[in-house]
């Protein structure tokens, strides 16, 4: 696989198909994304002591033993509790050739939890990042942030992604992809990707996002479409085009343009790394291809904001650049676009809670 790029679905099943992506329990097709593959949890969690990286000269399992306080087994549903750390073996395993690199994101969903989820490795001195040649497990870091969750076995909380060499898009390209495909509504701000701001001055009504509550009860993580907003989420309204965060809340608020993502192209979103340090983006990571896109029914989609405020409190203003998107090539068309094709949840959103939430 000598292509250039981000690999399509039909590249990651032939990685499947050559042993590279493997698990105990076979991959399903349904794990497969346009321009990803969901991870699955294994059968047991471990409260752990603190966050880690394992280093270069030591594995997971060795920092298990170090800092693990309990076993949690999974089957059949157990509670991780809010402000408490976990770490999980993942069903899947890789072995990556020379020359492709891994990086992973919380999907969607978990992010508009505010459910810190990051992949470990063997040997890694980065979160959510593979090297190239890897050969190992894969574990999730698991924080729930503002809700205690219900997590069980083969849940997919996480999505990962392959390169192929060197993927990113320059500024050069993205104004000539957008001249030629528009990517953004309306007067794109290219700078290290695209910038996008956030929408305080909403066409309809004053409801500008949710913000968490501090005090709620648990989120089974196998139940859509279930829970009453009102019980976990406080409406968050702007008159004036402008609210202020406090610190330590977590907010879901979107952006003010529409965004697409092209079908030869994948995005990652990525804070916006300006002298402002009250806030920062949470970001659930990753795009896939045909997102936003008006052929696959996207027409119009925005992206949900997951905003934390830090010490002191902030006036955050309409239109006020908040994040940016990484634009990449694609190593191949994909077979199915993200949106219509794959029945996907959040194409053509707006402000929007994650699929546990009714309405």
């Amino acid at each position: 696989m000598n292509t250039t790029g981000v690999l399509a679905d039909h590249q990651i099943r032939e990685m499947i198909a050559e042993g590279r992506i493997a698990s105990d329990q076979p991959v399903t097709d349904g794990q497969v994304q346009p321009a990803s593959l969901d991870l699955r949890l294994g059968d047991v969690a471990y409260r752990v002591r603190a966050s880690f990286l394992a280093g270069r000269q030591r594995t997971v399992k060795d920092r298990l033993d170090d800092f693990k306080m309990h076993e949690v087994p999974l089957e059949g549903g157990a509670v991780l509790e809010k402000g408490c750390v976990y770490v999980a073996p993942l069903m899947e395993r890789l072995s990556l050739p020379q020359g492709m690199t891994a990086a992973a994101s919380a999907k969607s969903s978990i992010g508009r939890l505010d459910l810190l989820t990051r992949i470990i490795t063997d040997h890694g001195v980065e979160f959510d990042r593979v090297p190239e040649g890897y050969d190992g497990p894969l574990y999730v870091e698991i924080c729930p942030r503002s809700f205690s969750v219900v997590a069980q076995p083969g849940q997919m909380l996480n999505q990962i992604i392959f390169r192929q060499g060197k993927t990113l898009m320059s500024d050069e390209e993205l104004a000539a992809l957008h001249a030629q495909n528009p990517i953004v509504s309306g007067d794109p701000v290219i700078s290290d990707g695209l910038g996008f701001s956030v929408d305080l001055r909403p066409a309809k009504g004053t409801l500008v996002g949710y913000r968490a509550k501090p005090h709620t009860g648990v989120v089974d993580l196998s139940k859509l479409d279930h829970y009453d907003p009102t019980e976990f989420w406080e409406e968050v309204h702007a008159k004036d085009g402008w609210i202020i965060l406090d610190p330590g809340a977590f907010y879901i608020l979107v952006s003010r343009e529409a965004i697409v993502i092209p079908p030869m192209q994948a995005a990652e979103m990525a804070p916006y790394l300006a002298m402002v340090g009250e806030f920062r983006v949470h970001y659930a990571g990753f795009f896939d291809p045909g997102f936003g896109y008006a052929e696959a029914g996207g027409a119009g989609s925005r992206g949900v904001l997951e905003v934390r405020c830090h010490e002191a409190p902030f006036v955050l203003e309409h239109g006020q650049v908040v994040g940016r998107l990484v634009y990449e090539h694609m190593a191949a068309m994909p077979a199915a676009l993200y949106g219509r094709e794959i029945k996907s949840n959040y194409q053509g959103q707006g402000l929007k809670l994650s699929k546990h939430f009714r309405g």
